[in-house]
Parts: C-alpha cells; structure tokens; sequence
C-alpha cells in the first residue's frame, strides 16, 4: 500500500518562501514520477510540477515557473517543493502524487494548506 504525507504547509506572507515535502512509503519511489498540484478555494485542482524518476522536472509554465523548483531526494523517499516569491493567488492545498508510468497519476496525499497574506 503505498502513502504519501505532505507536510511544510503554512501561513506566510507575499514574498515569502516555504519547502513542501512529501514522503512516500509502501512503494518504489525511485521508478515513480512525482507530481504536486494545488486547489485554490473555488477553483479546479491545477498541475503545478512534476519530476520524473530521471531528474527532468517539468513546471506550469503560467503559473509558478521561475519561483518554485521541485526536487528528489530517492534515498529518503521524499519530494520536495520549494516556492519563493510567493503571492496570495499561490493559497491553497498543495497534494503530491505518484505514478508509475504515464497516464494518470496512481497515489495521492491528504494534502496541505498553504496560505499566503498580502
């Protein structure tokens, strides 16, 4: 049974900074290609990174590049996000997910609240 848990989450205020991490057990992290999105308040869940098994990391372009970087570390099973610069239309609940090829991504996280203040 594979789980991931997102944790870093947090009020901050525009300008400011967070990590995100999210930790996966149960299954083989190293083959998977990790993904984090977010779901602002009224508003459809949105992609924000991706980062496959190789390293190459993938970013929505419109919305966060340039100001947040995801990263890997496969010896601790873990994901991570970080974001600078934030704004205040970055608030919402941030989910990691895993998949194990293309396609729809296979294993979420309960998710974790980021606010951030102007």
């Amino acid at each position: 049974q594979v789980q991931l848990v997102e944790s870093g989450g947090g009020l901050v205020q525009a300008g400011g900074s967070l990590k995100l991490s999210c930790a996966v057990s149960g299954g083989t992290f190293s083959a998977y290609t990790m993904g984090w999105f977010r779901r602002a308040p009224g508003k459809e869940r949105e992609f924000v990174a991706r980062i496959r098994w190789s390293g190459g990391s993938t970013y929505n372009e419109d919305s966060v590049k340039g100001r947040f970087t995801i990263s890997r570390d496969n010896a601790k099973n873990t994901v991570y996000l970080q974001m600078n610069s934030l704004k205040p239309e970055d608030t919402a609940v941030y989910y990691c997910a895993a998949r194990s090829g293309y396609g729809a991504y296979d294993h979420w996280g309960q998710g974790t609240q980021v606010t951030v203040s102007s």
